[in-house]
């Protein structure tokens, strides 16, 4: 069983396990006695696994590397979920949480489902009294997703439906205290969004949609069934690296010294065993320019993902 909206401390049989490598490589692992993981590092028992703590450093037999074992979370779900379909980040994911002002006891409409990567955002952000209906129209990929809810300890707070909305309608009313679209033509499910929400407080809705066409459409329909306060949105994250650099004393700048601001690999190789306790600092390294941490922002920038429609719904006593 996975624990993604609860916390333990030791890790059992059949849990999810998030393998950590690298920052760019993990994955999950589900524990089974008797079973072998080999990855670039080794080989790795599962029965070595089982019984230890969450966020153990373990090496492979090999002795080659060594790998970290995560406490699964939805953030880290993210990262690792198989792509069933285009996913949400969590930029995106952050942002609409707090937009719709989910929390616990909250009551949420989801469509589509995907690859249950919002989902499992969502369940931990209204847990442990709220609950989430998520809809998807395509069989298969609401099987799977049904599955994982199961396997991760969801399935209380989580109610999966194969179901086309578009055509069907969510079959709820007066229940939903926000809705979710994900779909190709968002516009054709804002009559059964504003039907699902519920009428004696604000009602929230959000569309997230790739092309501004999409969004257009959204808009007029949106409108034309009475939401109000309209707007879009686009989630463009940066990332920054930190690292320490030196700093020059008054001294030295006055001389026009050149600071080095790059670490060779000797030093960087010192600097790890002086982090680690295992070397005391020379006269000379002890004598070096004082340090302070900087940030930078990296080369890559992850462009755009969708738009996010977001309106409300006003109190019918309002309307």
């Amino acid at each position: 069983m996975g624990m993604f909206h609860e916390y333990k401390t030791t890790i059992s049989a059949g849990d999810t396990v998030i393998i950590y490598l690298t920052p760019d490589s993990m994955y999950p692992l589900t524990m089974t006695p008797g079973a072998v993981q080999n990855n670039k590092f080794g080989s790795f028992k599962h029965d070595d696994m089982i019984g230890s703590k969450f966020g153990t450093k373990m090496r492979s037999h090999t002795g080659r590397g060594f790998i970290y074992l995560l406490h699964p979370t939805p953030a880290l779900w993210t990262q690792v979920v198989p792509h069933r379909t285009q996913i949400l980040y969590l930029p995106d994911i952050s942002f609409i949480s707090s937009y719709l002002d989910l929390r616990p006891g909250k009551i949420m409409i989801e469509s589509g489902t995907g690859s249950g990567s919002f989902s499992h955002s969502i369940a931990r952000t209204i847990a442990p009294t709220g609950h989430l209906y998520t809809f998807e129209y395509h069989e298969l990929r609401a099987t799977t997703a049904k599955q994982e809810f199961e396997e991760h300890g969801l399935s209380d707070m989580i109610t999966m439906e194969h179901r086309d909305v578009i055509a069907n309608g969510f079959g709820k009313t007066d229940l939903a205290d926000a809705v979710f679209l994900d779909l190709p033509a968002p516009w054709d499910a804002v009559k059964a969004a504003k039907e699902a929400l519920r009428k004696d407080t604000i009602g929230r809705i959000c569309c997230f949609s790739p092309c501004i066409e999409q969004v257009q459409r959204t808009a007029v329909a949106l409108n034309e069934h009475g939401f109000s306060d309209i707007r879009m949105y686009e989630c463009l994250a940066r990332e920054h690296e930190v690292r320490s650099a030196p700093v020059p004393d008054i001294e030295t700048a006055i001389g026009g010294e050149k600071v080095n601001f790059k670490m060779s690999k000797s030093d960087r190789n010192k600097k790890r065993k002086l982090e680690a306790g295992s070397a005391e600092p020379s006269g000379e390294e002890s004598a070096k320019l004082p340090e302070v941490l900087v940030s930078k922002p990296t080369d890559i920038t992850r462009g755009h993902t969708s738009y996010l429609t977001f309106a409300i719904l006003a109190p019918v006593d309002q309307q």
